[in-house]
């Protein structure tokens, strides 16, 4: 997550994984997703950078068994210090050396700095918790923070109004090109998957990308 108020709530926010809930729905088309990159990754090095990573279940679930983990080198960025410390007994288990848990603030491109270029980047849980403009600004700069031909795998509530067609086109418009998009069914939740086909641009320090908006002003509060 990212600074704000509330910090503690999203410990109670990741108790929405229990079951076949529609976060758990969610997080196996992210996990596809990533593994689906994690494949088609050329050989060598693999650079994964996940914001708002929570306790990492996404990235470390895929990396417990993919063929090409021990390729992996991740920056996984986290406000939270419990999910930090869950998310590193969790790498500790079941995942490469190479994974950077950060206790930090995913909000600032500095977080990420010796990460970049990354060719994979996880924006999943973000969209929805902060404004239309910073959703804008986060993907307009991601080709600073991405590789050649880098994958992007991010998520947006369809909650009305539904933005993820904007969204789409903001890629677009940003020199991505869509792989894939999934509207979960029975759900509001969607799962996007975006390939930077323009050149990728020199990493910035210091730019702030979004701030988290308080919890009743979030465009996911919608959905509740």
């Amino acid at each position: 997550m990212a600074p704000g108020p509330h910090v503690s709530e999203w410990l109670d926010w990741h108790k929405g994984y229990e079951g076949d809930a529609p976060l758990t729905q969610r997080l196996r088309v992210v996990q596809r997703l990533l593994a689906a990159a994690l494949d088609d990754a050329p050989p060598g090095p693999i650079r994964v950078i996940s914001m708002c990573a929570g306790d990492g279940r996404d990235v470390l679930g895929v990396l417990s068994d993919h063929p090409r983990r021990d390729d992996v080198h991740a920056r996984l960025v986290e406000l939270e210090h419990e999910l930090v410390e869950q998310g590193r007994s969790r790498a500790a288990r079941a995942a490469p050396d190479h994974i950077d848990f950060v206790a930090g603030d995913a909000s600032t491109t500095s977080a990420y700095a010796s990460a970049t270029p990354a060719n994979i980047v996880l924006v999943c849980g973000v969209f929805g918790n902060i404004t239309d403009d910073d959703i804008h600004r986060t993907i307009a700069h991601l080709p600073h923070l991405c590789a050649a031909n880098a994958t992007v795998i991010w998520t947006r509530g369809r909650f009305a109004p539904d933005l993820t067609p904007a969204i789409r086109e903001w890629f677009a418009g940003a020199g991505f090109t869509e792989t894939e998009f999934v509207a979960i069914p029975n759900t509001t939740m969607s799962v996007g998957s975006h390939r930077l086909a323009a050149e990728p641009r020199p990493f910035q320090p210091g730019v702030r990308l979004f701030t988290f908006l308080p919890q009743s002003q979030r465009p996911s509060s919608r959905s509740r």
